[in-house]
C-alpha cells in the first residue's frame, strides 16, 4: 500500500489493487490476505519485498471497467483499488487464485452488502457469461436477492445459457454427481458452497 501507486505510475500502466486484497479493504475477508493482489494490464512477474509478495494479474481492457476502480487513501498517498462490485465479478474471474468455492462464497457473504445492484449490472458486461452466471448463484446462495436479480437481467438470452460448472473440475479429477443443476442460472452445482461465520 505504500508504494504501489508509485511504481505503477514508473510502470506506466494502469492497475488497480484488486481479489482478495480488495475485499480485505472493504472489510469483507475472513482471514489475513498473504499476497498483495494487483490487476493491470501489463504482464508482470510477481515481486517479492521483503515479507511481501505482490501478484499481479492481467487484464486487456482496462479502460471498460474505469469507472469501477476507486482512489482508496493510504498512509503514504493513494492507489486504485477496484470497488466492491469490481471485486466480486474478480473473484469469479480469477477463482483459481482467490482460493475455494467455500472461501469465494464467505468474501461474498460479507461484500454482498456493500455492493450496488445497479453499478454490478452496468458492470457486468466486461467480464464472461460464465462469471456472470456463477456469482449470480454465489449471490443467491448467500441471500443477496437484489444483486443477484439485477445480473439475471443482464444474462437474459435471446438463446440458452450454456451450462457451466460452479468449481470448474480439475482435468485429474473425475467429476462427482451433481447436487443440483440451478435452472436459474444454469449452473451445475456438485457440493454446495460452505460459509466461514
Amino acid at each position: 500500500a505504500w508504494y504501489i501507486d508509485d511504481l505503477m505510475r514508473h510502470e506506466e500502466h494502469a492497475y488497480y489493487v484488486g481479489l482478495l486484497k480488495a475485499a480485505e479493504l472493504h472489510g469483507a475477508t475472513h482471514q489475513a490476505v498473504m499476497e498483495f493482489q494487483v490487476v493491470t494490464d501489463k504482464r508482470l512477474p510477481k515481486i517479492r519485498a521483503g515479507r511481501s509478495i505482490l501478484t499481479f494479474f492481467y487484464r486487456k481492457d482496462m479502460a471498460r471497467i474505469a469507472r469501477a476502480i476507486l482512489d482508496h487513501k493510504t498512509d503514504t498517498g493513494r492507489m486504485k483499488v477496484s470497488s466492491p462490485e469490481l471485486t466480486a465479478l474478480d473473484l469469479l474471474r480469477y477463482a483459481h487464485v482467490a482460493g475455494t468455492i467455500d472461501s469465494i462464497a464467505t468474501v461474498l457473504s460479507d461484500l454482498g452488502a456493500k455492493m450496488r445492484a445497479d453499478e454490478l449490472a452496468r458492470l457486468a458486461p466486461a467480464f464472461e457469461r460464465a462469471v456472470i452466471q456463477r456469482l449470480g448463484y454465489l449471490l443467491d446462495h448467500t441471500n443477496h436477492a437484489k444483486c443477484a436479480a439485477a445480473l439475471h437481467k443482464v444474462l437474459q438470452p435471446s438463446q440458452p445459457l450454456p451450462w457451466v460448472e460452479l468449481e470448474p473440475a480439475r482435468r485429474s479429477a473425475k467429476p462427482s454427481k451433481p447436487l443440483e443443476r440451478n435452472a436459474r442460472w444454469y449452473v451445475i452445482v456438485r457440493r454446495l458452497p460452505e460459509i466461514d461465520e
